[in-house]
């Protein structure tokens, strides 16, 4: 039989005891369907040692919710799975670098389209009022390098003054206006293999997409052959092995579509779109812990 461990937040934290049971239970179920035993354990629990991992068949961080809250520890954690050789897809290493924003620098700078971005240490008001002249646009959007669920995430308009700076590092980018008209565009691939695509609209009066804030959530059956030939063109630069990748875009101002996302740690799946409803990740996992 086999184990698969997927990782939780850790079950004493309040924010997320409503929720996480649920997207961990679906995992399980469909893992099941398919012929594996999967079981849970919060990340938090194995920080500093990986025993409790090291015999795993895989372990998927697929509900690790919280790490950007508590990124020192998570990098620590990912350090040492690294190090313990803990069988994980998607690898600790890249579980580390995806954690901060930060590397859509390395990729723009790979060629990839990516918005333009300004990065700070620390976000101060005079280098958000400078930013609309640098970036060239009358409305801003500013989040941290470490964030998820639009967490301390906020958009700006010129003459707004910002009241509430992310703490630490952040990056400062124009707010792309199709989010409001078209949305953004989610592309899901296992084992290297395109799976389905969904499409997210913030609802009337917010300009974050996620669900908490009320976005709106449809299947894209067609997706535009561009965009996913840009997703691939991002998955090719990561040189490590991936199970799984959810690559999120948006179109810029001239039409083109831009890098918002690559998204491989905890990303949802959206598995209730899917045509298949989720084979495709089962048969990738299944690929994996039979290799």
């Amino acid at each position: 039989m086999t184990d698969i461990v997927i990782l939780t937040p850790n079950p004493d934290d309040p924010s997320f005891a409503g929720q996480w049971p649920q997207v961990r239970d679906r995992l399980i179920g469909a893992l099941a369907e398919g012929g594996l035993a999967a079981r849970s354990e919060a990340w938090t629990d194995h920080i500093d040692r990986a025993d409790g991992l090291a015999g795993a068949d895989l372990v998927m961080p697929l509900v690790a919710w919280g790490y950007h809250r508590d990124h020192l520890r998570w990098i620590r954690a990912c350090a040492t799975w690294q190090a313990a050789g803990v069988r994980m897809l998607n690898p600790a290493g890249v579980l580390a670098w995806n954690s901060d924003k930060s590397y859509l620098k390395r990729l723009g700078e790979a060629g990839l389209p990516v918005p333009p971005t300004i990065w700070s240490e620390q976000v101060t008001p005079d280098q958000v009022a400078d930013a609309f002249d640098a970036l060239g646009t009358d409305d801003l959007v500013v989040k941290p390098r470490v964030s998820g669920g639009g967490w301390q995430t906020t958009r700006l308009a010129r003459g707004e003054a910002l009241t509430e700076a992310p703490d630490g590092p952040a990056l400062i980018q124009p707010f792309i206006a199709a989010l409001e008209t078209e949305g953004e565009l989610s592309l899901l691939f296992f084992g290297g293999r395109f799976s389905h695509a969904v499409r997210k609209r913030p609802r009337a009066g917010e300009f974050r997409i996620q669900q908490q804030f009320g976005g709106l959530y449809a299947p894209e059956p067609d997706p535009d052959p561009v965009a996913l030939a840009l997703a691939e063109r991002v998955l090719a630069t990561v040189e490590e092995e991936l199970l799984y990748a959810r690559i999120d875009l948006a179109r810029g101002p001239d039409g083109q579509w831009l890098l918002m996302e690559a998204e491989l740690i905890e990303p949802d799946f959206y598995l209730n779109h899917a045509p298949d409803g989720g084979k495709a990740f089962v048969t990738a996992v299944a690929a994996r812990v039979n290799r």
